[in-house]
């Protein structure tokens, strides 16, 4: 309809006419809802969650009070091509863009936590998991094991809120551990939000980074005898 329009300078009515098209059809715009809201906080929960499926993006939205269900935000995931996030093979490119975050004011406002691994005289291997207020920079919990679950990081939490309280958030990496289904449940009923941090990117955690680094080259390297 444009092309005969502009191509051949003639009316609205006589371009109908040649394609036999009605002139309603023409005029017709779509007055369905496009959730612009719900497309763009979709939007803010993909790009802080690369890994996530349309599913736990919906508990996510349903969670904060949307009006939306799985086949609406499975709709609007293939329309914003969200899905094609997770195969960007090149980490500087699929990192999400991340703002600058002030620094805490107060011991439990922020916590960071991380996964530790090093092996055992004979060979096996074994995880540490460290927590580390990031206002008072004090060690909050180590807890070795040879296999630490999502449900594990919650229970050591449990028991470091028992004696500290609850903080506002943690910040972790996009490790098994932490975006399991185990943790979100415990974030959200306790209250905590979870801010992780970009892939390929340890510098977004770099407290927790430098704290493990200490931890390493004073409890767990073996430094020889003289002589």
């Amino acid at each position: 309809m444009e092309y005969l329009q502009t191509g051949y300078g003639v009316s609205e009515r006589r371009a109908c006419r040649v394609l036999v098209s009605s002139r309603s059809t023409q005029r017709y715009r779509s007055v369905a809802d496009r959730h612009e809201a719900v497309r763009l906080r979709l939007r803010e929960l993909a790009a802080a969650r690369p890994n996530w499926g349309y599913r736990r993006l919906t508990l996510l939205l349903r969670r904060e009070g949307w009006p939306a269900n799985h086949k609406l935000v499975y709709r609007l995931d293939k329309e914003e091509a969200l899905g094609l996030r997770r195969k960007v093979p090149r980490r500087r490119v699929s990192a999400a863009k991340r703002e600058n975050v002030p620094a805490p004011s107060r011991c439990n406002e922020t916590w960071s936590m991380d996964f530790m691994t090093d092996q055992l005289y004979s060979g096996r291997s074994i995880r540490i998991l460290t927590i580390v207020d990031n206002y008072s920079r004090e060690s909050l919990a180590l807890r070795a094991g040879f296999k630490l679950t999502g449900e594990d990081v919650a229970g050591v939490l449990n028991e470091v809120i028992g004696r500290r309280g609850v903080p506002t958030s943690i910040r972790v990496d996009n490790g098994t551990e932490f975006t399991s289904k185990a943790m979100d449940q415990w974030a959200y009923w306790k209250g905590v939000t979870l801010d992780f941090s970009r892939p390929g990117k340890p510098t977004d955690n770099g407290l927790i980074e430098a704290f493990n680094g200490r931890l390493r080259a004073e409890c767990l390297t073996l430094v020889p005898e003289p002589g």
